[in-house]
């Protein structure tokens, strides 16, 4: 194992939560990236009273979004938003960069608890789309892939927006974890997350197969494809990761790439802190405010006030009710 200005080295063993860790291997012309998420996942999930299931589906988008929107290298939001007929028909993940996130998902109690507990996270999702939005700020566009969620989890959702807005080959897994305490005291949560993507120097060697047209006659045989040995060898080694791997409190970030890599020789880069921090203010629920149509406003008065509640962090704002009618 190697760094990006050091020698080659055996990999830290201390474990260090909510960081993003940036490794390469060169061998396979793979680049990477590994979250570990501690206190910042149980601060975003603290806001709300979810169901374990929630928190559980809840935890992988967030280890989700931080692994994506840690590559922006612009200042900017890197949002992950679902929407679906299932019984958490609504996730929302607010990445800012460089290192702050916030979170918050609707669910519908009554379908849950009609679940069998250890649901998986496509059953909890059901049927819809998975939109992700880079947004770069008032002076630049925005952009935004979606994909439909048919039934299955994130992880395919990725690979999905990656093949289709991105057409980067690219292997995601992730993986959450309850964390039981001794002696009564209330249990935390882990979540993990490891991408690969293979980038070859030479952008011939990347393929991939057309999509089916769909209206093609019956019978028709699509393209083939053979995939590159290297990225085949990449996507093996990462599909040996186990769920406990990447949320285990005794087996750091380096180490667990050490396990997969070895071999080929992995660098690792220095780890980018993540933390939990809502970015609302009264200045910006007031200029939310602001924006909607006085007559909507009014609407919003009872008892001579207006009350906004953060739906990401559940802090309370109130207003007069002759600040937000009378607003500009």
């Amino acid at each position: 194992m190697t760094s990006q200005t050091s020698p080659a080295r055996s990999p830290r063993p201390d474990v260090v939560d909510d960081r993003v860790t940036p490794f390469h291997v060169d061998a396979l012309d793979v680049r990477g990236r590994i979250v570990r998420l501690g206190p910042s996942l149980d601060a975003v999930l603290a806001h709300h009273k979810y169901p374990p299931a929630v928190k559980r589906l809840l935890g992988e988008a967030v280890a989700l979004t931080v692994l994506l929107g840690s590559t922006l290298k612009i200042d900017g939001r890197f949002i992950l938003q679902t929407r679906t007929d299932g019984p958490v028909d609504l996730l929302v993940v607010d990445f800012t960069a460089p290192s702050s996130v916030r979170a918050y998902a609707r669910f519908d109690a009554e379908q849950l608890a009609a679940l069998p507990e250890r649901t998986d996270s496509g059953a909890l999702l059901g049927r819809g789309h998975l939109a992700m939005t880079i947004d770069q700020g008032v002076q630049l566009n925005r952009y935004q892939g979606v994909v439909a969620l048919e039934g299955g989890g994130l992880e395919e959702a990725a690979h999905q927006y990656f093949r289709q807005s991105e057409q980067i080959p690219t292997k995601v897994r992730l993986a959450v974890a309850e964390e039981v305490h001794a002696g009564g005291a209330a249990s935390s949560w882990r979540a993990g997350g490891l991408m690969v993507q293979f980038l070859p120097t030479e952008g011939g060697r990347i393929r991939t197969v057309d999509l089916d047209p769909g209206d093609a006659p019956e019978g028709t045989e699509l393209p083939e494809v053979t995939e590159d040995d290297a990225w085949m060898e990449a996507q093996s080694l990462v599909g040996t990761v186990e769920d406990v791997e990447l949320v285990d409190v005794d087996l750091s970030s380096e180490r667990l790439l050490y396990r997969l890599f070895h071999e080929r020789g992995v660098r690792v880069f220095e780890p980018e802190p993540m933390e939990a921090r809502c970015s609302c203010s009264r200045e910006r629920v007031m200029n939310v405010l602001a924006s909607f149509p006085q007559e909507e406003r009014a609407e919003l008065v009872e008892d001579g006030k207006v009350t906004v509640t953060c739906e990401f962090c559940g802090r309370g704002y109130e207003f007069k009710a002759e600040e937000v009618v009378g607003a500009n």
